[in-house]
């Protein structure tokens, strides 16, 4: 039925093509056509001869391989669509009224909030106003501005994956208000300015809910002006920015009254707790080079949550700290090497619960046409570590191919 859903999708969407217009393959480009601000970058372009309407579509499978070998246990091999996403964007009626729909239908995308849900392919759904050249409202489920590498498409990594701290700490996505003031300059001092106001209980929630929002702001600084081609969105220097281009991020998000133990994220709790979640990002990039450092933290006064009905059941807030750290080259024949490494603590009031976590990897990748066809082999090492001192090495070597439009 899923599968069936995707094809009607996109022949339906071949069909307004043929009937409408012929197909453009660059995106508008003007500062003052919304299109310009949330699409994320060349795809098929359909345009009603009225100009009543637009449709941007794009397509994205990534498909891998990993062997995975964890102390102990037997090592497996791994198949999968990690990915498989069909994208649309747009406006209606004028240039300042956009939208952005993407559906995801791989396995993991599709992830399950409980036995009775139905899949949950809805990733994005959201509306967006252009009230100024310089000012933007959206309303709908999208990405919530946190740390800077979960704003970053997936499709747009230097590594097969985000990393360990990412997947513990980050917000998600969420439905709600949006709101960002942006002021760009290619070669002079810069800032964003985002802030939202939404649920707190993530993607397509359908649970009961209560009265409790998640606040979320965030600032981007670029002291040398922004990055050529939005590249503060994506990983390596592909563009071999002339001169260094620097981001320095922070972002602060409150979870009140959230209901599942990553807030946006994770199994239901017990009992509401409200939780506070730091981000403090930056980014350099110079011709070839590029350099990330993130810290995330997140914090709840009472993580610990206790089964009602059997005391002996607990589920908590993993509150605690990471740092993630990343140097990457590109050559000239496209070509890139790039080493990361990450260090995860859990906090004392729940060491005895969660393990903490430390991650190297090395990964090489060819670029064919940019992040939209590439192919990517990555070695990882990690270790988790108990309160009791035992450790447990895992490591994975894994080969990814990403194919987009």
């Amino acid at each position: 039925m899923r599968n069936n859903l995707a094809l009607v999708l996109l022949l339906f969407s071949f069909v307004l093509a043929a009937q409408e217009a012929p197909i453009a393959l660059k995106s508008s480009k003007n500062k003052n056509d919304i299109s310009s601000y949330y699409a994320s970058g060349k795809k098929l372009g359909i345009t009603a001869k009225d100009s009543l309407f637009q449709v941007n579509i794009g397509v994205r499978i990534q498909s891998r391989f990993t062997y995975v070998n964890v102390e102990n246990e037997d090592p497996i091999v791994e198949g999968e669509v990690r990915r498989l996403r069909l994208k649309m964007d747009g406006f209606v009626y004028n240039p300042k009224f956009g939208y952005r729909v993407q559906l995801g239908f791989s396995a993991k995308d599709m992830a399950i909030l409980g036995v009775d849900d139905n899949g949950n392919i809805l990733m994005d759904g959201v509306f967006y106003y252009k009230a100024t050249n310089k000012v933007t409202l959206a309303f709908g489920q999208a990405t919530l501005p946190g740390n800077n590498q979960r704003i970053v498409s997936s499709s747009a990594l230097e590594f097969t994956d985000r990393t360990i701290n990412n997947s513990r700490f980050n917000l998600d996505r969420d439905f709600g208000l949006f709101v960002e003031y942006s002021n760009e300059k290619e070669n002079q001092f810069s800032y964003n300015l985002v802030g939202a106001l939404t649920t707190g209980e993530g993607r397509n929630w359908t649970k009961k809910s209560n009265d409790g929002v998640s606040l979320t702001g965030k600032v981007e600084l670029y002291p040398f002006g922004v990055f050529v081609k939005d590249g503060s969105h994506f990983e390596a220097d592909l563009m071999r920015e002339k001169t260094p281009k620097l981001m320095v991020a922070g972002a602060f998000n409150q979870n009140n009254n959230a209901v599942r133990t990553q807030g946006q994220l994770g199994s239901l709790l017990y009992e509401a707790r409200t939780m506070q979640s730091l981000f403090l990002d930056s980014m350099l990039k110079y011709n070839g080079w590029a350099a990330e450092l993130s810290y995330m933290n997140r914090n709840s006064d009472k993580p610990l949550t206790v089964n009602p009905k059997d005391i002996t059941q607990t589920r908590f807030v993993y509150v605690g700290e990471g740092v993630d750290a990343q140097l990457s080259y590109v050559f000239s024949s496209n070509y890139q090497v790039a080493a990361r490494y990450s260090t995860q603590k859990a906090a004392k009031s729940i060491e005895n619960l969660a393990a903490d976590a430390n991650d190297m990897s090395l990964s090489v990748s060819k670029y064919v046409l940019s992040h939209k066809l590439k192919f990517q082999m990555e070695y990882s090492y990690g270790t988790l570590k108990f309160a009791d001192d035992l450790e447990q090495k895992t490591w994975h070597a894994r080969l990814q191919v990403e194919i987009g439009i």
